[in-house]
Order: structure tokens, then C-alpha cells, then sequence
């Protein structure tokens, strides 16, 4: 059996089952310290795991989880292993990382170490995205309906989607950075840590993690026929120049507004924030297991 001596094992608990974990661990050779925790606990037990000399922090949950575990694990010493159990798990899929639990844990006991970028607004850190505007409600929504209602999180979330889209509504903002600054009037701000494909095949996908690049969408402002239809557009990987802009070669990102709070979406959690929103990439800041 291979003994990671520093490695700490932790995972949402409402997400994964320990006794598959520790199975999957031990058929690989891998044993480590397991934690179950809530998902508002991870920061903090990354944190206490780092502290007490673990250089590699395997992690088990979705997006949301591993943001959190980023959070600690930036510009640090430690590696971030990923097991994505959770519902979307896009920074897995975009590092090329199975999603089958088994497969996940070989990649911990025979990948490669690689380094990539980070993502951070006003001191926080994001792995995928950032957006302002109607996405933000949409998750308020389906959070809501998954609370109150005990829906799934996929119906939960067309349900929001269809609600929030009808009552749709614009947000002023302005944004400056290296090109200079601008006024906008968008239902939708979006900036993710480094380039997102709009085309199919693989609109949504990233192809680079390590490019040192902030990608910013910023939806057109539309009535609300022309706004559905720009949005079925970008769900079917067709997307029209005229539907948005897009800001292109920047690492920083100031966002104004004339609220005293914004609220946004980060790696598919919200927030509230007070403007402005400082946002900038942090190359290379991230250490994480991929396959060899």
C-alpha cells in the first residue's frame, strides 16, 4: 500500500459516501485521513489540514466545494487532489479528470502534479466563473425551490431559469481595465478564470486553464424576445456577435456600480459584495493532480 503520509482526505458528506471513498483509496494503494464535513466547513478544514503539514488535500464535492478548498490551497506549498462528486464538476471536466470515482483516485495514486490559474475578485478566490445580473437570482431561485421544495438541482434550476428570464432586468455597471473604461446597461456580466468556447462542439468548455486571461462576456442590452433568443443562441453553441461583448487579453477587471450591494454568482454559489469588484487572474497559483 502507497502511505501518503501528509495527504488529508475531505469531502462533502452530502455529496459522497465515505465507505466508497475508503474503498476506492485502498484498492489504489492511497491511505490518508477522511473527513466528512458539511460544505461550509471545507475552507476551514482545508485550512486546519494545510496547518497541520498535509501537502496534498484531496478533495470531494462539486464546484462549490473546491472553490472553497482553492481558497486555502492558492499560492500554498500543498496540491489539490479532486474526486468530483458533484452535480456539474466543471473544473474536472475541464482538466480532463473521470468522474468515475475509481478512475478519480488512480489519478491521485499515478498522475502529475500541474499548475494553474486562479481566478479572484475583491480577495476571493473562483476556480470557474463570476456573474452578475440574472444568473445570480437563477441560483437564488433554484436554492430556494431545493430548500422549500426538495427538488433536484437540475429540475430546480430550469425552473429558476424559465421564472428569472421572464422578469428579466438590467444592471448599470461600469467596467474599466487596461483598454480603458465603459458604461454598461446588461441583464448579464459574465467573467470566468481564463477563455470559455461559445461554439460547439464544446461551447462551455475551456480549452487552457494556465493562459493568464480573464474571459468577460457582457450580455447586450435586449427587449425581452430579442434577450431569449440570444440565450437559447449561447445554449446551442450559437452565439452571434451582436449578442454580446466581449473583452479579450486582460488579467484585471475593475466593475462599478451605483448599488451599495451586488449580488453574484462565484463557482455556482451567491454572494453579495460591495462595489466595486476588483477582479484579477493569479497565474499559475494552483497546484493540482492531473492524469500522467
Amino acid at each position: 500500500m502507497r502511505f501518503l503520509m501528509e495527504a488529508a482526505v475531505i469531502f462533502n458528506r452530502n455529496r459522497g459516501d465515505r465507505a466508497k471513498i475508503e474503498a476506492a483509496l485502498e484498492a489504489a494503494g492511497v491511505s490518508a485521513s477522511i473527513k466528512a464535513v458539511e460544505g461550509n466547513e471545507i475552507e476551514q478544514c482545508v485550512r486546519d489540514a494545510v496547518e497541520a503539514g498535509a501537502r496534498l488535500v484531496i478533495v470531494g464535492g462539486g464546484d462549490g466545494s473546491i472553490s472553497a478548498a482553492a481558497q486555502v490551497l492558492a499560492d500554498s506549498e500543498a496540491t489539490l487532489a479532486i474526486l468530483p462528486i458533484g452535480t456539474l464538476n466543471h473544473l474536472a471536466r475541464d482538466l480532463g479528470l473521470p468522474f468515475e470515482l475509481e478512475r478519480a483516485v488512480e489519478v491521485i495514486a499515478k498522475g502529475r502534479t500541474r499548475a494553474i490559474d486562479v481566478a479572484e475578485i475583491n480577495g476571493r478566490v473562483f476556480v470557474n466563473n463570476a456573474a452578475i445580473g440574472l444568473y445570480p437570482l437563477m441560483v437564488l431561485d433554484r436554492e430556494a425551490q431545493q430548500e422549500r421544495l426538495g427538488r433536484s438541482k437540475r429540475l430546480a434550476m430550469l425552473v429558476a431559469s424559465l421564472r428569472t428570464m421572464v422578469r428579466f432586468h438590467h444592471q448599470r455597471l461600469t467596467l474599466t481595465s487596461n483598454d480603458g473604461e465603459e458604461r454598461v446597461d446588461t441583464p448579464l456580466l459574465f467573467v470566468g478564470n481564463n477563455d470559455y468556447q461559445l461554439e460547439m462542439p464544446g461551447a462551455g468548455k475551456r480549452e487552457r486553464l494556465d493562459d493568464g486571461r480573464l474571459c468577460v462576456l457582457v450580455l447586450r442590452k435586449k427587449g425581452l424576445p430579442g434577450f431569449l433568443s440570444a440565450v437559447g443562441r449561447a445554449l446551442l453553441g450559437m452565439t452571434r456577435n451582436d449578442d454580446m461583448v466581449r473583452i479579450d487579453d486582460i488579467e484585471k477587471l475593475r466593475v462599478g456600480s451605483p448599488r451599495s450591494t451586488i449580488t453574484l454568482a462565484l463557482d455556482g454559489e451567491t454572494t453579495s459584495m460591495k462595489p466595486p469588484l476588483d477582479f484579477r487572474i493569479r497565474r499559475h497559483a494552483l497546484k493540482v493532480m492531473v492524469p500522467a
